[in-house]
Order: C-alpha cells, then sequence, then structure tokens
C-alpha cells in the first residue's frame, strides 16, 4: 500500500468526516485516511486543552491522562517541509477504464489487482479506476473483497483467469452488475448483500488505516460496502463546551467553609447556619439542593462523576441577568439571563423560564474511534457507553484528534412545573407509549442497549429543529452551520435547548445569532405555525412509529418536509422526533406542549 497521494482536507473535516480509518477520495487515488501513527508526532502539533473532556475520554477508553491536538495545519512557508496526515492507496482492486461493449450492449470492464498494474499505474496502457465495492463488517474491519472467491466459491482450486466486471443495465443497480470469469463462472453482485448465504466469507480482520499486518481476530461475516456510502465511516465524537464547572466552585466553597458546614445532615440544619450573614453570603450564589449534594459528597470521600451536559446545564442556569455589555473575564464564556421584559410580550411562551444569550463559546470535539455500516450515538447526557464497540484510530493510542470553535449561542430555559403537567396528560402518556414500543422494536431488530429517551427529549429535540429553521432565516447562520445541545435532566426536572454557532475552525462570533434572543417569541410563532401542517400530511401526522411498515421506528410525526434538518445540525442523527409533542397535528390534536397557535 502506497502512502504517496496527496490531497488536501480541512482540519475540521478530519474529526467529524474523514477521519483516520475514513475512505476517500483523492484527485489521482482513491485512499483511507491513515491512523494517528502516520500523523507528525504530538509535539509537533498543537495542544487543545480542555480537562473536562479529556477526563470523560479518560473513563470512557482507559487512556491514562490522555492529551488532545489539532490536526496538523498547512503551512503558508513553502520552505517548510510538508507535516499531514498520511493515507494509504485502498483497495487494491481496480476497473480498467475504456473497455468495449459485448453484443448485447452490456459494457465489459476488466476486474485487475494492483499487483498487475505498470509503474504507470495502468493496465496494458489503460486507465484504471479504483473499484466502488468494498467489504466491511460492524467491528469497522474493511478489506477488498475477494473477488475470486465471490465468483468461484471455496470449492476446488482457485482459478486465476481474467475476472470481468459486467454492466447489464443503465441504472447502476446491483442487479444490473455482474463478476464474471474467463472459464465461465459468473455471479450477480447482487447475492453479495445476500448475508445469510456469507457470499464474501467471514471478515479477516484487516485494519488498512493503521498499515499492514495490523489484522485481528474477526468472526463476523463480510459485508458489501460501497466506499462512497453514507454508512462507510461513522465518527464517534466526544464534545464539550468550555463553560464554568460549577460543581467545582461550589466544592471549593464547602471546603473553605467546612468547619461549619461538617455539622450539616438536612436542610433545617443549613437554614440555622445562613443566620450568620458571612456564611449566608459565600452561599448567596448556589441553591440549598446543590449545598447539601456537596455537603454529603464530600462527607462521602468522594463526589460523584457528573455527565458532561449536567456540568454545562448548571453553568448555563448559572448565569447572571443582563445584556453581556460587560467585558468578559474569561475569553471562552460570556453568558447573561436576557431580562424577561425584553423577549416575553405574550403567553405564548408561558411553558418558557428563560432566555439566556451565550455571547462568548467555545466548544472542543474530539474523535475517540468510528463504526462502519451501524452508526452508535451517545445517550441523552452526551456521553458513550464505555464498552461500546468502536474501531481504534490507532495500534495504542495515546492521544486523540481535536478541533476548536468559536462562537455564540442562545439557551432556552423550559419551566419544570410545566413540563411535569405535560406529561400527566393522559394524550401524552398514550403518544409516548406509542414513541417507546418504535423504540423498542428498532432496539430489537438491531439488537441496541439504547434506552428510550423520555418525552421531555424528544419534545425538545423537535422544538429545536423547528427553532433552527427559523432562525437560520434571519440571524445570519446558514442552518447547517448551526448546532443544538439538548439538556434533560429528570432527576431534578431541568430542562433546556442551547443553539448555537458551530462551523468547523470557525473563530469569533457575528452576533446575529445572539440578538435573535431577543425575538425569541417570533421564532416560537413562526415554528409553531410551520409546525401545525406537513407538505407530507396527512401521511407525516398520522405516521405510526410501533407499527408502520416503514421502518422509521425513531419518528412520529416528523419528515424530511418538516422536522429533519441537516445533521450537521443534529445531535442524535435526526431521531427521536415528534411533531405531535410540540403543537397539535392531524388526528393527535391533544399531546401538544404549546396548544394555542396564532
Amino acid at each position: 500500500m502506497s502512502r504517496k497521494a496527496h490531497g488536501q482536507l480541512r482540519r475540521g473535516q478530519v474529526i467529524t468526516t474523514y477521519g483516520p480509518g475514513a475512505l476517500i477520495d483523492l484527485p489521482k487515488h482513491s485512499a483511507i485516511v491513515g491512523g494517528l501513527d502516520t500523523w507528525p508526532k504530538p509535539h509537533e502539533l498543537e495542544e487543545i486543552v480542555e480537562a473536562r473532556l479529556a477526563q470523560k475520554l479518560a473513563l470512557m477508553t482507559g487512556v491514562v491522562t490522555p492529551r488532545l491536538y489539532a490536526p496538523p495545519a498547512e503551512s503558508s512557508d513553502p520552505r517548510e517541509a510538508i507535516r499531514g496526515i498520511g493515507a494509504w492507496r485502498f483497495p487494491e482492486w481496480f476497473v480498467v477504464q475504456d473497455e468495449g461493449r459485448g453484443e448485447d450492449r452490456s459494457r465489459s470492464r476488466r476486474l485487475v489487482h494492483r499487483k498487475a498494474l505498470d509503474a504507470k499505474g495502468r493496465f496494458e496502457g489503460r486507465a484504471v479506476v479504483a473499484t466502488r465495492f468494498v467489504r466491511a463488517c460492524v467491528r469497522g474491519h474493511v478489506d477488498d473483497i475477494d473477488w475470486r472467491f465471490f465468483v468461484h466459491g471455496a470449492q476446488g482450486a482457485p482459478c486465476l483467469r481474467q475476472l470481468w466486471l459486467d454492466e447489464r443495465g443503465t441504472s447502476g443497480d446491483l442487479a444490473d452488475l455482474v463478476v464474471r470469469c474467463e472459464c465461465g463462472r459468473q455471479r450477480s453482485l447482487y447475492e453479495a448483500t445476500q448475508l445469510e448465504l456469507k457470499p464474501l466469507g467471514t471478515c479477516r480482520g484487516a485494519r488498512p488505516w493503521l498499515g499492514r499486518n495490523t489484522n485481528e481476530d474477526c468472526d463476523q461475516p463480510s459485508r458489501l460496502l460501497v466506499r462512497t456510502a453514507s454508512n462507510a465511516y461513522f465518527p464517534q465524537v466526544m464534545s464539550a463546551l468550555s463553560l464554568p464547572d460549577r460543581g467545582s466552585a461550589i466544592e471549593l466553597m464547602i471546603s473553605e467553609l467546612w468547619d461549619d458546614l461538617q455539622i450539616v445532615e438536612d436542610s433545617s440544619d443549613l437554614k440555622t447556619l445562613k443566620k450568620k450573614p458571612k456564611l449566608a453570603a459565600s452561599l448567596a450564589a448556589f441553591a440549598d439542593d446543590e449545598i447539601l449534594a456537596a455537603i454529603r459528597a464530600k462527607k462521602q470521600g468522594s463526589a460523584e462523576e457528573r455527565p458532561v451536559k449536567l456540568v454545562e446545564l448548571e453553568a448555563l442556569l448559572a448565569a447572571p441577568e443582563g445584556f453581556g455589555d460587560d467585558v468578559p473575564i474569561d475569553p471562552n464564556f460570556h453568558a447573561r439571563r436576557l431580562p424577561e421584559r425584553h423577549w416575553r410580550r405574550t403567553e405564548r411562551s408561558e411553558g418558557i423560564e428563560a432566555v439566556i444569550q451565550l455571547h462568548r463559546l467555545r466548544e472542543v470535539l474530539a474523535l475517540v474511534g468510528f463504526t462502519r455500516l451501524e452508526a452508535v450515538m451517545p445517550d441523552i447526557n452526551g456521553e458513550y457507553e464505555t464498552d461500546v464497540e468502536r474501531a481504534q484510530i490507532a495500534i495504542e493510542p495515546t492521544w486523540f484528534p481535536a478541533t476548536e470553535n468559536r462562537g455564540e449561542g442562545v439557551f432556552v430555559q423550559f419551566k419544570s412545573a410545566a413540563v411535569a403537567l405535560w406529561l400527566e396528560r393522559p394524550e401524552v402518556r398514550k403518544r409516548l407509549e406509542g414513541l417507546a414500543k418504535g423504540h423498542a422494536r428498532w432496539a430489537d431488530e438491531r439488537k441496541n442497549k439504547r434506552l428510550f429517551p423520555g418525552g421531555p427529549y424528544v419534545l425538545l429535540h423537535t422544538l429545536s429543529h423547528l427553532l433552527i429553521q427559523s432562525l437560520s432565516l434571519r440571524c445570519g447562520y446558514p442552518a447547517s452551520s448551526l448546532r443544538e445541545r439538548i439538556y434533560v435532566d429528570p432527576k431534578d426536572q431541568r430542562y433546556g435547548i442551547l443553539l448555537y454557532t458551530a462551523s468547523s475552525d470557525a473563530e469569533g462570533t457575528l452576533g446575529g445569532l445572539v440578538q435573535q434572543a431577543r425575538h425569541f417569541e417570533e421564532h416560537l410563532a413562526h415554528a409553531l405555525r410551520t409546525a401545525a401542517l406537513c407538505s407530507n400530511d396527512p401521511v407525516c401526522a398520522q405516521h405510526a412509529p410501533g407499527t408502520s411498515m416503514e421502518g422509521r421506528w425513531l419518528h412520529g410525526a416528523a419528515c424530511h418536509g418538516c422536522a429533519l434538518v441537516a445533521e450537521t445540525c443534529c445531535e442524535m442523527r435526526n431521531d427521536y422526533l415528534d411533531r405531535a409533542l410540540v403543537v397539535p397535528v392531524l388526528g393527535v390534536p391533544g399531546a401538544a406542549f404549546f396548544r394555542g397557535i396564532e
């Protein structure tokens, strides 16, 4: 496998789309992006510091004190040596161009291996292109198809005569493609999709992105994969916002006041101690429940490891009221709770508690591994399970590639009481039972252990998509550059949506998104109006996830005509959406959180 394949990628793409193990087409070659062992040494790269994310990666991967480094940047100095990322030529089977047509007007092209090419990469003077078909397995392995085995099977001595790929139609469908040997044997490529026959054999555990002799044991059946298909590479990316860790602040405060607070057992003890003016002033920034929880954690000897999103939620909710005009102390985070009189004008937003402007925001994303064929998504707290199957991006990873984005955002906090009342309604419970049945069908089909995220998550997730579509019309950013983070804390009944800019490699902010917080009710009204009727209704509105023949188990009333957005925006790959939980739709009038639409 040659590494002399040159091309360029944006640094952000290396984390999200074309990371180690991804299949790419360069100007003159087809290749697979090399693992971290082919990258420049860590000391030659820019380090990205995000302690909270590094700690989560350590727990997730078992790597001790992992560090984060940005992909190498292109130098503006032509005298400097090129510091790039290695890429191996892959696959190693090619089809010969400019071949003729048969008597039945079918197009036949020879299938040849790399070893049959000359020094110029040609076959008998003819140009060749890499075949678009490879084989892969659910563990992330990818390999060349053993074309001779596919045509002849495992019986008898292997035939070494010339192989041909016949195209007997114009659609490019697998049923129109036939692999033929000059010995007379032939087989339709469509048969490669019939897993029960194991037409491509058992996976060899090939990991070409890590170099030669890196195969590992694997007993999974090989499956046909189109190199450029959307299921060829699913990156597992962990992300975190650089927000103040409210937990750390309260833990520090408890430690400083421990001589007084160590006697506290319940809220009455705390109330008594707060009669001391100095003590009350020191604890004024924290709620009693937070203080009692921190005291219990200190008495137990260790603080509970909190999910990434929970730490972020606490920092967002702690934002003071204001307009953001003051000079920020933290260059990575500057948030102010917009005074209610500046955004609430009608009863339409009665279920909304607050709107918070994030004038400065820093997001760090780190690539941990990847899967093929089936995506593995994080849970509603933004974290992967520690035992999740993933392909490694290095033979023995000690660090992870990362990138950072700076921008702005708007956080919308929901009223806990309003969500609780909504969940108690019989129509809502009935609707959620149907969505849960759809999730169960999906989980059984894929043998997935993911839990149903619950009604509040589906409600907030759907409204988030609707708001993205409305905001993009006025905020100055295209919809594809906006991202969401859904916060659901059922234990303490705290709920919120963060919509923020997340263009890879972006620096700074335009200010347009933050200023739309003042017009939140207008965007909410627009989102509710457009969601009430989809262009695909009544089919969309009456979709039943638990019983549908379409196989869209994770969708309620949601489709590309209403609630689905670009996958770069969505944290859950456009799953768990249902307009009926947001607004009344055809056939489901009583499950909506927002009932009145103007």
